[in-house]
């Protein structure tokens, strides 16, 4: 019988053990993203609402940057909210969870932090459409360009994320149960 030594390990039984994790498709994340921006609307929806509610707004183009700001606002607080959860409706509907690195959820830090590095998915195409007056279906054009370019991106990276989960110390993960 051969008796082990409690003082030594091997640097396997030091690292932490991350759980086993099932990192979903860049297809099933992409449906679940586009899912997400369908559920936006009525999220857009009721906050518009209450915003021209509550500052009388009685056209669309008045208080347009201050909408802008409260809608981002929200938008803050919806997705940090449930990201903390671990799900919004549309990840628990294509089975996905939101971890960090030890799959355990997340901090609101991580969470903003997370919401404020996805706005790359919209910013760039917006701010190159302005800077060079495109409108209409070219500036739709290039937003679609740059969400596959952004999208397929992921690929590179080691863990297939999309770079800000990798940024904000984040990880989608497949799951088999609703929660």
């Amino acid at each position: 019988m051969l008796l082990r030594n409690p003082t030594f390990t091997t640097k396997a039984e030091q690292e932490p053990q991350l759980p086993d994790q099932n990192h979903p498709s860049l297809k099933r994340r992409m449906a679940c993203w586009i899912y997400e921006g369908v559920l936006l609307f009525g999220v857009v929806f009721i906050a518009g609402y209450l915003f021209s509610t509550l500052s009388q707004t009685r056209n669309a183009l008045d208080n347009r940057h201050a909408l802008q700001a409260f809608i981002f606002i929200v938008f803050g607080i919806y997705f940090s909210w449930l990201w903390r959860k671990g799900q919004t409706l549309a990840m628990k509907t294509w089975k996905l969870r939101i971890t960090n690195l030890n799959g355990e959820s997340i901090s609101t830090q991580q969470a903003l932090k997370r919401y404020v590095l996805c706005w790359i998915w919209i910013i760039p195409p917006l701010a190159f459409s302005n800077l060079f007056d495109i409108h209409g279906l070219n500036s739709f054009v290039i937003l679609c360009a740059w969400v596959t370019f952004w999208a397929l991106s992921s690929k590179l990276g080691k863990t297939k994320q999309f770079w800000h989960d990798v940024w904000s110390q984040t990880q989608l993960i497949q799951v088999d149960h609703f929660n």
